[in-house]
């Protein structure tokens, strides 16, 4: 099956976001005994553009700022260093008790010791995307995307974002974008909107051209009947996957990839890391091996973002899965929440298993 991009598209990949900042402790401590923190700028949609953004395509964020903030502009700096455009209002504080950007303070946890995440998301001004703050004619149809893709984090965050993502995915479809959705389940932001949020995910995938996630995205985001996890069974779990992809497209049958990945821990330091994608009626497995963690966050989003850079580079459809493995495999390598592949060279040489020196 082949995945049809348009051709002399302005942007490479889309991405709407409410971008924000992660403090993490230094030294790999826990957050409530730490004093010095390093911070950066973070969102999970942008997490997925970075790899083809280092990688020289080009990409863009939708989002939206608080005005006169120093941590807009800090934000604004590390997108621009990523070299990543964005475009997006300039929101009014409203005061100390106003509009902010996000903050996740999260610690890498080590050895035993798991990471804890807490978010800190009040008054977020990204809970205020709009379609009205955009041209969608102009970004879709006189500048053109090959890809728009989605993140059920911002699908779920608000009322607004909900309508927001709905509405860029028809305006995507309308143009002959390909639509790329990462289910990306969080009960938190579920809860009280079950019903209303099913409603809009299952439209967004209903009009999606890749669909990813892992067993509790589909039962939970979609309805979508199945087997429960498999486990430390790495083969039962393979399986089990398979099966519910399988379910997943009985209902979705329009969607032509589906991909998710597989994790165990062994410790925060060391997981068996693999991935399953389904291209037509091809599955791609690559089972689960070791990979050293220095931060887990992220290593999802960076599976992502390698798969659709080998789609947008046209790459043998086994090799989108393998190159997602790597950059995955990359993201948990940095103390960032995204990868910055050097080249190409580099995400192979992860795949082939070689950390040789390379002078």
């Amino acid at each position: 099956m082949k995945i049809e991009l348009k051709k002399d598209a302005a942007w490479a990949l889309l991405v709407p976001s409410s971008m924000g900042v992660r403090l993490t402790p230094a030294n790999a401590q826990p957050v409530h005994c730490s004093d010095t923190y390093h911070m950066y700028a973070t969102s999970a949609e942008t997490n997925v553009i970075t790899i083809s953004s280092y990688l020289g395509l080009p990409v863009k964020v939708l989002t939206t700022f608080v005005k006169g903030s120093p941590i807009a502009r800090f934000i604004k700096d590390n997108l621009a260093g990523r070299h990543i455009a964005y475009e997006g209002v300039e929101v009014e504080q409203g005061g100390p008790w106003g509009y902010r950007h996000q903050f996740n303070i999260a610690d890498t946890g080590f050895g035993t010791r798991g990471p804890r995440v807490h978010n800190d998301r009040a008054g977020e001004v990204g809970m205020t995307l709009n379609v009205k703050d955009f041209d969608l004619d102009r970004i879709f149809g006189k500048e053109g995307v090959q890809i728009l893709h989605l993140s059920g984090l911002i699908g779920a965050l608000s009322p607004e974002t909900s309508r927001f993502c709905l509405e860029l995915a028809q305006a995507a479809e309308k143009h002959g974008t390909c639509i790329s959705f990462d289910l990306n389940y969080r009960a938190t932001f579920w809860k009280g909107r079950e019903k209303e949020l099913a409603g809009v995910f299952s439209e967004i995938a209903g009009i999606a051209d890749i669909l990813v996630g892992n067993e509790e995205d589909f039962q939970l985001c979609l309805g979508i009947e199945g087997p429960e996890a498999g486990g430390k069974d790495l083969t039962t779990q393979i399986e089990n996957f398979k099966g519910m992809i399988r379910n997943t497209r009985k209902v979705f049958p329009d969607v032509e990839v589906f991909a998710t990945t597989l994790r165990q821990v062994i410790s925060v330091n060391e997981h068996l890391w693999g991935a399953i994608m389904l291209e037509g009626d091809n599955w791609h497995v690559v089972e689960p091996r070791e990979i050293q963690i220095l931060d887990r966050i992220g290593g999802g989003d960076g599976f992502v973002g390698g798969m659709l850079y080998a789609i947008l580079k046209g790459m043998e459809p086994e090799k989108w899965i393998q190159f997602g493995w790597a950059t995955g495999a990359l993201a948990t390598t940095a103390l960032t929440d995204y990868a910055q592949p050097a080249d190409e060279e580099q995400v192979w040489s992860i795949w082939k298993g070689n950390a040789r020196v390379k002078r």
